[in-house]
């Protein structure tokens, strides 16, 4: 059932915004809002492939595009991968687009989950549209924000297809940028619902404990140290924040590496940090979800 209080919730913490700092330096966000913020992060930023993107051999995956939802008519697109040869019902993962929208790298990163053994759901929170330069990153993330409503509907609904239409015993989030901000978003609009939750330096990160105080499942985070989006003080404050509420807690903060440091399509690619970072998120997945020790 969905919690309609988590919904309610999660709206209004997008209307606050994908890419707010700090508190103490919110003179700094400008005129525009969070999808600025956002933009300033991206300034060098550019959504190209690099040698070091890793895939899965093409016959280890098996790949759609489904469409998992509607809401007010207009249907809710994405993109599924399952390992190849499997019949029997797999734990399932939302998986978040960056702020670039659902491009190749994240139908990459959907695959490689997939070969990990999981049904992943690649959502599509721009509606079919996809970025190729900061402008029309920020462009779109902007149109986001100001249709909140349809972005906490759309994740829902993922949920729903992967336990429903899938038959998922578990499901789990990821995702990364504005998708590491959703992962933790779609935990508070299903705080009783998830079994694991993945976030990759995610901007709004509520250190509130009333906020997070609904959440159940375990939560790992990769942030890094040369981030302002959130900050290390924000990342001080929002680990200690879960675990005084005795919520199972796993935040890395990554030396040297600053905002989009996992992604291997853009600039800010750190090869050890993105390494670590996945093998740590592989193995808290598979103990939460697969039920792996």
């Amino acid at each position: 059932m969905r919690n309609l209080l988590g919904l309610a919730l999660v709206t209004a913490l997008l209307a606050v915004g994908c890419a707010l700092i700090n508190p103490s330096l919110s003179g700094q966000i400008p005129a525009d809002g969070p999808s600025a913020v956002m933009a300033e992060l991206h300034k060098d930023d550019v959504p190209i492939a690099s040698p070091a993107a890793k895939d899965v051999a093409s016959n280890a995956v098996t790949t759609e595009e489904v469409t998992y939802g509607t809401l007010d008519g207009i249907p809710f697109n994405g993109y599924l991968a399952k390992p190849a040869d499997v019949s029997s019902p797999l734990p399932g993962l939302i998986v978040i687009q960056e702020w670039w929208g659902l491009n190749d790298n994240i139908r990459t990163m959907t695959r490689r989950l997939a070969a990990e053994g999981y049904t992943a759901l690649a959502v599509d929170l721009n509606d079919g549209e996809v970025a190729e330069n900061r402008d029309q990153a920020k462009t779109l993330v902007q149109a986001a924000i100001q249709n909140s409503e349809r972005l906490t509907q759309n994740v829902v609904a993922a949920y729903g297809y992967l336990t429903d239409e899938q038959q998922s015993p578990t499901v789990g989030t990821i995702g990364w940028c504005v998708g590491g901000t959703w992962s933790l978003n779609t935990a508070l609009a299903l705080p009783t619902e998830l079994d694991a939750t993945v976030i990759y330096y995610g901007g709004q990160i509520s250190t509130d404990p009333a906020t997070l105080e609904p959440l159940q499942m375990p939560i790992q985070g990769h942030f890094g140290a040369l981030d302002s989006s959130p900050s290390p003080e924000t990342v001080q404050a929002f680990e200690p924040a879960l675990t005084d509420l005795g919520k199972e807690t796993e935040i890395y903060v990554y030396d040297g590496a600053n905002h989009a440091f996992a992604n291997p399509s853009g600039t800010r690619y750190i090869a050890e940090a993105a390494d670590l970072a996945w093998q740590r998120t592989t193995a808290f997945l598979k103990q939460h979800l697969q039920g792996d020790s």
